[in-house]
Formats: C-alpha cells, sequence, structure tokens
C-alpha cells in the first residue's frame, strides 16, 4: 500500500427501496441475515467502519426523506477489499436475494468516494454524493465500482474530490 494509499479511505453508500415493512414475514429472511452478513464485513480484509444505530445496522437511519428507504454505508481500504467482500460469501448469497426484497429502481443507489482515512462519512454527505452521481455521472466526486477513480495524490486532487462536477 502507497502512502497516498493509506492517506485515503474508499466510502461506499448503497440504498434500497424495501417492497414491504422490516417487520413483515417477507423480509425475515433479510432481517436475519443482518447481523451475520455484517459481522463478516467487520472482520474482512480491508474493512475499516460501517454506519450503525444503537440497532447494531443502519435499517432505521433515515435516508433522502424516504420512510421506505434503508442505508448502508461503509469505509474500506480500497475498492479491492470492497469488492472482495461483496461478492463472496453471505453477501453474495444476499446479493442473489436482493430482488425479493427490495424495488429495482432505475436511478443510482450506489456510489464511491474517497475520504481521508479516520474521516467517518455523514448521511447527509452520502445523500449528497449519490445524488450528484445522477445528476452528473461518475466523477472523482462520485463515482461506481465500474467507472472507479484513484484516490488523490496531492492537495490540488485533494480539493477537486471535495467538489466538482
Amino acid at each position: 500500500m502507497t502512502d497516498t494509499a493509506a492517506a485515503y479511505e474508499l466510502a461506499e453508500v448503497n440504498i434500497a427501496r424495501l417492497k414491504f415493512p422490516l417487520d413483515s414475514p417477507q423480509l425475515k429472511d433479510f432481517v436475519d441475515a443482518l447481523d451475520p452478513v455484517n459481522a463478516t464485513a467487520d472482520a474482512a480484509d480491508g474493512f475499516v467502519w460501517r454506519l450503525q444505530s444503537d440497532t447494531g445496522n443502519a435499517t432505521d437511519i433515515p435516508v433522502l426523506g424516504d420512510e421506505w428507504l434503508i442505508i448502508n454505508m461503509s469505509t474500506w481500504r480500497d475498492s479491492d477489499a470492497l469488492t472482495a467482500f461483496m461478492y463472496q460469501g453471505r453477501h453474495r448469497e444476499l446479493l442473489a436475494r436482493r430482488r425479493d426484497w427490495f424495488e429495482k429502481l432505475e436511478e443510482a443507489v450506489t456510489t464511491l468516494w474517497w475520504v481521508p482515512a479516520g474521516h467517518r462519512p455523514t448521511v447527509a454527505e452520502a445523500e449528497d454524493r449519490l445524488l450528484h452521481l445522477r445528476a452528473h455521472g461518475a466523477t472523482p466526486y462520485a463515482f461506481t465500482l465500474r467507472t472507479t477513480f484513484p484516490a488523490p495524490e496531492s492537495s490540488q486532487d485533494a480539493a477537486a474530490v471535495s467538489r466538482s462536477a
């Protein structure tokens, strides 16, 4: 890992619109899997932090003013670490069933961005990044796993990541 990479962590946010209430029988398998999947994430190589409330997850944290949306937000060493977690084991099993539990949304529901190491992004920051991605497509300010950008290498690059269109 380079000194530059160590200075930044990759933040990710994804949102989903529920098809049913969280306490419904239709979402029981999803809700029952939250703690084990979160424990797997917490122990994953390259995992740094995840958003959680007193419940231990983030399903009760409001996002974009829509009570049917739930949020997942975390920071990782890099995109390789995030991708390794996403597409293996328990999380992969949940991804395969996402259409059972969540509506298919046409607009972007996931975005990534670089944050200074140790920074813990807020929901407002994540909402801003996601809306920016929807409006402008992938930029160093907000991007996707398909269109990634490297961590900033200089203070000038860091300023561009702070807000760019």
